[in-house]
C-alpha cells in the first residue's frame, strides 16, 4: 500500500482513527482511544505517526460559503497551452475565488471549484483568466456530497483484477 513502511498505520485500528477524525478532527485522544480501543498515550503516538509520514495532511474547519457572503459555487475547467501553465497555475493560487486547482487528463488542463459572490465576480474572474486559457464554467446548483471520507478500500487492485479474471472465465474460475 504504502512506499515508506507506514503500511502497520493502515490497519483496522488505524482505519478506525482515520474514520473518528475525518468524522471530528476535534476529538479528545481519550475519547478517540475508547472508540478504537487503544489507550490515550497509544492513540496519541498513532495520530502522531500518521502526522509524521504525512497520512494526516493537517485538520481544518469546513466552512459554509453562502454564510461567507459567497454564495455561488462554479466549476471552471480550463484548457492551458504548454508554454502558459506555469502562468496559470500561478494565477490560479493567487486567486481567493479558487478554492482548489486540480490538474486533470482529458480535453481540459485543469478544473477550478470556485466561490463568488456574485454572477458579476464570477465574470471578473473569467476574465483574469482568459488572456492565458480557453475555460467552460459549470455552475453548481446544488450539492449531494460536499466531502467524502477516505474510507479502507474493500478490495485491492491486485484482488479486484483476480474477480475479474473469475467473472470472464479466466485460470481462478476452474476451482
Amino acid at each position: 500500500m504504502t512506499e515508506n513502511g507506514t503500511d502497520y498505520l493502515f490497519d483496522d485500528i488505524g482505519w478506525k482513527i482515520l474514520s473518528e477524525l475525518q468524522q471530528n478532527a476535534r476529538i479528545p485522544f481519550a475519547e478517540l482511544g475508547r472508540r478504537v480501543g487503544l489507550s490515550t498515550p497509544a492513540v496519541t503516538e498513532r495520530v502522531h505517526k500518521m502526522e509524521e509520514a504525512g497520512i494526516i495532511l493537517g485538520y481544518r474547519a469546513q466552512i459554509d460559503p453562502s454564510k461567507a457572503g459567497l454564495p455561488i459555487l462554479a466549476f471552471i475547467t480550463v484548457k492551458v497551452s504548454g508554454e502558459n501553465l506555469a502562468r496559470f497555475m500561478d494565477l490560479a493560487a493567487s486567486r481567493p475565488e479558487v478554492l482548489e486547482c486540480h490538474r486533470v487528463t482529458g480535453a481540459d488542463s485543469f478544473i477550478l471549484k470556485t466561490a463568488v459572490a456574485s454572477v458579476a465576480h464570477l465574470e471578473l474572474l473569467l476574465d483574469a483568466l482568459m488572456p492565458y486559457v480557453g475555460t467552460t464554467t459549470l455552475m453548481v446548483l446544488s450539492t449531494a456530497l460536499a466531502w467524502g471520507n477516505i474510507v479502507k478500500p474493500e478490495r485491492l487492485p491486485s484482488e479486484a483484477n483476480k474477480h475479474v479474471a473469475e467473472f470472464h472465465g479466466g485460470p481462478a474460475a476452474t476451482k
